[in-house]
């Protein structure tokens, strides 16, 4: 891609990833969106000075995306992207303006948090053999703590074993924006950490990373994926089977339980309490089936 035209996408790309420490997910998802809006630029207007581009750029690029039939939810995350993209070289004086001032986001539709069956979560960890072995006792805890805490993936991959506090039982995670929150720890949950982490053998303990594979090397996002996918789909038909449906499981089952909307958002380190809300949805839908059931005029 030729980036090297627009050498202040490296720097943004530099500052999310070193700075903000974005997950590797979410550092690829800008990468593409902006080199592609970089590519689109070169081959329709012979590559612009940055500081000239306008918001009439943009309105071309987003009616092409449309025509190749783009979503709306795809487009909105582009437009994003390139909103933080331009305000970061506002800050940094590459630029005198923003260009994205005028861009409006296309509507969508919002779909509810897919989520997996309490019961199904109970059957998971009740009744599902687990290998007696390093591996087992990983992917059991790994599958235990995503859904006891909500916490995403890349904060699990890079837990360390120093935010564990048994003493307090709670852990420390630092989530999206480098921010950090802390997560309370069940007794039952704790005890398995600590003796996980003791198990650990003595060639290993040097290694930061909390969770670790049978070869003692930090786990990968795609292997995690792998696991708690296959694991999903022997208790539930639901269409995504990931570690951020165990995020969605966790908020739905608090707030279907009568959590506080307040408290959700700190768990889930959420920024504002926009995000969080999408979940009441469900938790309404859970009150209507209550209703229908048990009113004699329902």
């Amino acid at each position: 891609m030729p980036i090297y035209q627009y050498p202040q996408l490296q720097e943004f790309l530099n500052h999310l990833r070193f700075e903000r420490r974005y997950s590797e997910h979410t550092l690829i998802a800008y990468q593409n969106d902006l080199e592609q809006f970089a590519q689109y630029l070169i081959s329709q207007f012979e590559g612009p000075a940055l500081g000239t581009v306008t918001a009439t750029f943009i309105r071309s690029w987003l009616a092409e995306l449309k025509e190749d039939k783009i979503s709306s939810r795809t487009i909105n995350r582009k437009i994003s992207s390139l909103k933080s993209f331009f305000k970061y070289c506002l800050k940094t004086e590459a630029i005198n303006q923003s260009p994205m001032g005028s861009i409006v986001s296309p509507r969508t539709s919002k779909r509810l948090p897919v989520y997996v069956e309490k019961k199904d979560m109970e059957q998971l960890f009740a009744y599902l053999p687990f290998s007696d072995d390093w591996k087992g006792r990983t992917e059991r805890l790994v599958l235990l703590l995503f859904y006891s805490t909500g916490m995403r993936l890349s904060e699990l991959i890079h837990l360390k074993q120093s935010q564990i506090d048994p003493a307090n039982g709670q852990l420390k995670v630092l989530g999206k924006g480098n921010k950090e929150r802390i997560l309370p720890i069940a007794s039952p949950l704790m005890e398995q950490l600590v003796a996980y982490k003791n198990e650990r053998p003595v060639e290993w303990v040097s290694v930061p990373q909390f969770f670790i594979t049978e070869k003692g090397m930090p786990l990968q996002p795609r292997s995690v994926y792998g696991f708690v996918n296959a694991r999903l789909k022997e208790i539930t038909t639901i269409e995504k089977k990931s570690p951020h449906v165990l995020r969605h499981s966790f908020a739905t089952h608090l707030m279907n339980n009568g959590a506080d909307i307040n408290a959700v958002k700190e768990l889930l380190g959420h920024s504002s309490l926009a995000a969080t809300q999408v979940y009441t949805h469900n938790s309404i839908e859970q009150l209507k089936a209550v209703y229908k059931k048990a009113h004699p005029k329902a």
